[in-house]
């Protein structure tokens, strides 16, 4: 039997009562994931979550720490030798970040030698002291910049994940060469910060200064990482909350997950890179090492696997390893 002219105006009103509210659910549900993951002042976070150890692959109770000592006295150096420098971002943001000197009688110190270190999702410039340390004992003079959303930045807006961070690295490096157009630097990030020296890898005005780029245990895209996290944290799959969240960071950030991506950039690489990734590495899977390093364009190329180090750790695992084939690529292509 054919509906009546009425009920056909009720089913429609209420098939489309159902979709604004399913629309309207979706559009919350991608707010608050948008907040839970970029908002670094939202009370549910997913810092928040990680301090409180309730995310897969960052368990280090146990992990080997073989570097401890020295980065205990890469600490106290940093927090005695750091001098605040601020970088104006093309935005008009005014980004804060931290230098520190190198060593006079490293075997690099001619004055023109610089390490730009980047730091890790919902960390800060300290928590990679060990490594700018070792830089400035070469005698390279080091630069830490403060992500947006991190440390005395965390009033700039949403955290970035790497993305408008890697812009804003161009611009870092822009001020190091306005001070000496003879510099020679060097990237290196680790975890976000892997991923934002990837995402810089590619851009367009890199100054031709960058001479080559580390990068330990950065993700593939934002998306991906996103998409394991939804999974770990929440048990969900990617459709269709990962793609609410995606249209909310477009509008409340400027940049897409999928778009924010490390593998795209790296096609357009050409300075000399090392991929650096733990294979007992699960928050951002070891996997995803040899995508980023097959993406990259980079005629000179070189990875390194650190047998045993979860994610972060493979200069604490294996800190012989690791240093020896750090500085092996420097000398060599520096």
């Amino acid at each position: 039997m054919a509906l009546s002219r009425r009920a056909k105006r009720v089913v429609a009103a209420v098939v489309i009562a159902l979709v604004a509210v399913a629309v309207i659910g979706l559009g919350v549900a991608g707010n608050f994931l948008v907040d839970f993951a970029l908002n670094p002042h939202a009370e549910v976070s997913m810092a928040n979550t990680m301090r409180a150890g309730d995310v897969d692959g960052l368990d280090y109770a146990g992990a080997p720490k073989l570097d401890e000592a020295y980065a205990e006295e890469a600490a106290s150096w940093f927090d005695a030798e750091k001098r605040s420098v601020s970088h104006q971002a093309d935005d008009g943001t005014v980004l804060l970040g931290w230098e520190l000197a190198g060593s006079d009688e490293g075997s690099l110190a001619d004055g023109h030698t610089w390490a730009v270190v980047c730091h890790g999702y919902v960390g800060e410039p300290a928590d990679v002291a060990k490594y700018a340390y070792h830089f400035s004992q070469l005698g390279m003079s080091v630069l830490m910049p403060a992500a947006r959303g991190h440390e005395r930045n965390a009033d700039t807006g949403l955290i970035q994940m790497g993305w408008q961070d890697a812009i804003d690295l161009v611009g870092w490096v822009d001020d190091i060469v306005a001070r000496d157009p003879g510099a020679c630097i060097i990237l290196f990030g680790t975890s976000m910060g892997g991923a934002e020296v990837m995402m810089a890898s590619g851009m367009e005005g890199l100054a031709d200064n960058v001479r080559l780029i580390v990068e330990d245990c950065g993700y593939t895209s934002i998306w991906d990482e996103f998409e394991l996290q939804l999974g770990n944290v929440f048990g969900l799959p990617s459709f269709p909350i990962l793609n609410a969240a995606d249209a909310a960071c477009l509008l409340r950030a400027g940049y897409t997950f999928e778009g924010a991506s490390a593998v795209e950039s790296l096609r357009s690489a050409s300075v000399p890179m090392l991929f650096i990734h733990g294979d007992a590495d699960e928050f951002v899977p070891f996997s995803m090492l040899d995508e980023c390093y097959e993406a990259c364009a980079s005629t000179v190329k070189e990875k390194l696997v650190v047998e045993g180090a979860g994610h972060g750790l493979s200069a604490s695992t294996n800190p012989d390893l690791y240093w020896t084939t750090v500085d092996t690529f420097i000398s060599t292509y520096l």
